[in-house]
């Protein structure tokens, strides 16, 4: 599975609201509360939050990747989000966060969750590909981005 079909314009957001860690998770996880492949919202919020209680999903050069598993989804599902000046996050650099990527896995898709998650990881470290999507003012730029940067990454 690609990243880049994990992303649709109504899951992504430009410019998120949040103030905290916890509502910008939070506000990530309910662009999921009307999708049909969600069968309880509470049970998603409290499987990525726990995660995050384990250890920081701010994995540093201002990117998280909140994340957890749940059969309370039918299917893996992401989200997209931006912080225009950042957040602090205890991220594991110290550093504030501004690029944030929720992914949502069912209990049964550990091989794939895995997989994407190192997917997301290796795109996200690229400087020049970060700096695009902050630079990136819509949800259908960042869609783009993605799909361009996986794409080149394919090819290799």
């Amino acid at each position: 599975m690609k990243v880049s079909e994990l992303l649709k314009p109504e899951f992504i957001v430009p410019n998120l609201k949040g103030e905290t860690k916890e509502d910008i998770i939070n506000e990530l996880i309910d662009l999921f509360k009307n999708d049909p492949r969600v069968e309880d919202i509470e049970k998603v919020k409290t499987a990525v939050l726990d995660r995050e209680k384990v250890m920081s999903t701010g994995v540093g050069k201002g990117f998280a990747i909140p994340h957890g598993k749940t059969n309370a989804v039918k299917e893996i599902i992401g989200a997209f989000g931006k912080v225009k000046e950042g957040i602090e996050y205890d991220a594991l650099d110290g550093n504030p966060v501004q690029l944030i990527f929720l992914l949502v896995g069912k209990d049964n898709l550990i091989s794939t969750h895995i997989k994407l998650l190192s997917r997301i990881s290796r795109l996200m470290n690229k400087d020049d590909f970060r700096h695009r999507l902050t630079e990136a003012d819509s949800a259908d730029e960042i869609i783009k981005l993605f799909n361009e940067e996986e794409e080149h990454f394919l090819e290799l």
